[in-house]
């Protein structure tokens, strides 16, 4: 099988390392950054990479947009002509809603775009800190439309289990953004919340125990990945912050109440 990864930085740098070390040997990479790419083959994780992808699409069986949510979408446009019959595409990105339906109204209907989201990634951004090791015993959604093709869908699997997910979950991309407002946007929303709440000059850092971290470790976020994230699925997420701050105050209540017994009750 020859896939293709377009966006080589954290995550589809762990894409090509968890293909390599499941033992798919023909791998090619697409990225707008020399440097990426050339680190890229010196890693071996590709046997080629280009800048400019318009020429190679149509030679791939499996092509992986690991490329923010609104580039996947120009991506399609600029290559629906020479996308060849039977493609598989999937995606890696944490919204769906604001662009499947478009993508599916232009894209070639021999091709079977698969839309899809790993449940891991790092805090950092470049291929430097791409790991294969991120997706070991990790969950995977897939976004199934009318479209797609069973079969299609079972050689996704496969390949998704053979880089070390543990469990893959299909769902609608309405169900899934709603879940990923909660379950991820939310704690990140909640750790850039806590950090910005600190005041300057007190010494943080000296104060910090496992608590702090591990609820802060999120929030040396991407920020232009995560505004357009954030952004395209606010609905959802504002829905979820709501909720949330319903709970915080009630634990607020208890304590401007001095009300122990409530207190207690909620924790």
């Amino acid at each position: 099988m020859r896939i293709l990864i377009v966006g080589l930085g954290v995550i589809g740098g762990s894409y090509a390392m968890a293909l390599k070390a499941a033992g798919y040997e023909d791998v090619y990479g697409i990225d707008n950054n020399l440097e990426t790419l050339k680190k890229a083959k010196e890693l071996e994780i590709i046997k080629e990479g280009y800048v400019d992808g318009s020429e190679i699409v149509e030679k791939y069986d499996l092509i992986i947009l690991s490329i923010y949510p609104m580039l996947i979408k120009s991506f399609i446009e600029e290559n629906k002509r020479l996308l060849r019959a039977g493609t598989i595409i999937t995606d890696a990105t944490g919204i769906k809603k604001p662009f499947i339906e478009d993508i599916l109204k232009i894209l070639p209907k021999e091709v079977d775009f698969i839309f899809g989201h790993p449940m891991a990634g790092r805090e950092k951004r470049g291929i430097d800190y791409a790991s294969k090791e991120v997706f070991k015993g990790a969950n995977y959604l897939i976004t199934v439309t009318d479209r797609n093709i069973e079969s299609n869908i079972k050689v996704l699997e496969k390949i998704i289990y053979e880089m070390g997910f543990r469990k893959i979950k299909r769902i609608d991309p309405f169900f899934h953004d709603k879940m990923i407002g909660f379950t991820s946007q939310l704690p990140h929303a909640i750790a850039v919340a806590l950090i910005n709440s600190d005041e300057e000059g007190r010494d943080t850092g000296s104060f910090i125990g496992d608590s702090y971290r591990d609820l802060t470790r999120i929030a040396n976020i991407n920020e232009e990945l995560w505004s357009e994230l954030f952004i395209g699925n606010k609905d959802n997420l504002i829905e979820s912050i709501d909720k949330f701050l319903i709970e915080m105050n009630n634990i607020k209540s208890a304590l401007i109440k001095n009300d122990d017994n409530e207190l207690k009750k909620y924790l």
